[in-house]
């Protein structure tokens, strides 16, 4: 703390003074045998857009419907704002929650539709004529106010489910898979639409997804799902730069992996053998937490990965190789590489010039090298 400047924002995740918003405190949840949520604890603090990440089946659902109220846990409690949610109905929560269907009422307006919780909770003329002008307004979507949802588009319906979960003014809003019937550009534009609309508003957003890339753009912090449980927890940054199992490592985008043991131990540095790769050990600009000569998981992404024709004339970490495959993607081009040993290493690398003549082609001989602190180590 005595680090941080006056004008600098602490994020609550790191102040030991702050109170989470939302605490989930070693939740389960079982289905007859099966253990869809397996003893959870989480922290989630006001003003976030908290992203649960997983792979179908892994339990990041079934525990935002416990937050709604849908489901009951088996085991564990969760709190809102302070307030112990056990027993209490989904509708006395201060919870909206945002399906991936949207389930806009057909016959509706999308006025209408916006207003339709407000007119169940008796909320007078004026004040819910002036709350759905709002928010409308918010949304993009008050010229489109008198039309109904087959009018309009995916991106539009999708913006009218959100107006109508936020009209309510939750404390908390839950969104299970929210962008998952748009179009890849449209997604990605309305993934920065739905965080400029959470600053404004402040409202505390925990978001289901299975997209790591939905999940890096929106999430202040991640939760990666498996098996029912939280594996790791932290920023975009840290999810995907300093992964802590080979698990998160590898569901969180592109990871070359390589299974290896130390061989030299050092408290800067350590060096590890890795017969995938080659002969030499490949060096790591940093201590690690583990036994000597015990087995470990070195990680390396693509983009960290350099190639070239010619020698770099480097002593650490450069390897030989054959490139067997080229993906030309416009703004990157990725290459498959074989190593001399047979393991296949995935690279990228930005396309800055727009001549490609003097790129490398398929079944070139090159180098393949990368830097020191490239490198994740992980021991399970």
């Amino acid at each position: 703390m005595a680090n941080v400047r006056p004008d600098e924002k602490v994020e609550a995740w790191k102040d030991p003074k702050a109170q989470p918003y939302v605490r989930i405190e070693k939740v389960t949840k079982k289905f007859g045998d099966f253990v869809a949520v397996d003893d959870v604890s989480l922290n989630i603090y006001k003003g976030e857009i908290f992203c649960l990440l997983g792979a179908s089946g892994c339990g990041k659902t079934t525990l935002l419907r416990m937050l709604a109220g849908f489901e009951v846990p088996t085991a564990g409690h969760l709190w809102i704002d302070g307030v112990d949610m056990t027993g209490i109905p989904p509708y006395e929560r201060p919870v909206n929650m945002m399906f991936q269907s949207y389930a806009l009422f057909p016959h509706m307006t999308v006025e209408q539709n916006v207003s339709f919780g407000l007119k169940q909770d008796g909320i007078p003329k004026a004040e819910l004529t002036e709350r759905v002008a709002a928010m409308l307004e918010l949304v993009k979507m008050s010229s489109f106010a008198k039309r109904k949802p087959h009018q309009l588009s995916g991106g539009q319906r999708q913006r009218v489910a959100l107006a109508r979960s936020l009209v309510k003014r939750p404390k908390l809003l839950l969104l299970d898979e929210p962008l998952g019937a748009l179009d890849k550009k449209l997604r990605e534009h309305t993934q920065f639409e739905l965080v400029n609309i959470q600053e404004k508003l402040g409202v505390t957003f925990v978001v289901v997804t299975h997209d790591q890339e939905e999940a890096m753009t929106l999430a202040s912090r991640i939760g990666v799902m498996n098996h029912g449980g939280i594996v790791q927890v932290g920023t975009p940054t840290d999810i995907y730069e300093y992964p802590t199992t080979r698990f998160v490592a590898d569901f969180v985008g592109s990871v070359n992996m390589f299974e290896g043991r130390i061989v030299e131990d050092e408290p800067s540095y350590v060096r590890i053998a890795c017969p995938e790769a080659g002969a030499a050990p490949i060096y790591v600009d940093h201590g690690v937490s583990a036994p000597p000569d015990s087995t470990v998981w070195l990680a390396v992404r693509p983009e960290k990965i350099h190639i070239s024709r010619d020698n770099p004339g480097r002593d650490e970490n450069i390897f030989r190789g054959t490139v067997t495959e080229i993906a030309y993607l416009g703004d990157v081009s990725r290459y498959l590489v074989r190593l001399d040993t047979g393991k296949i290493l995935r690279i990228t690398q930005p396309n800055i010039t727009r001549r490609g003549e003097d790129r490398i082609t398929w079944d070139e001989p090159v180098w393949v090298y990368w830097d020191a602190s490239a490198n994740v180590v992980v021991t399970q």
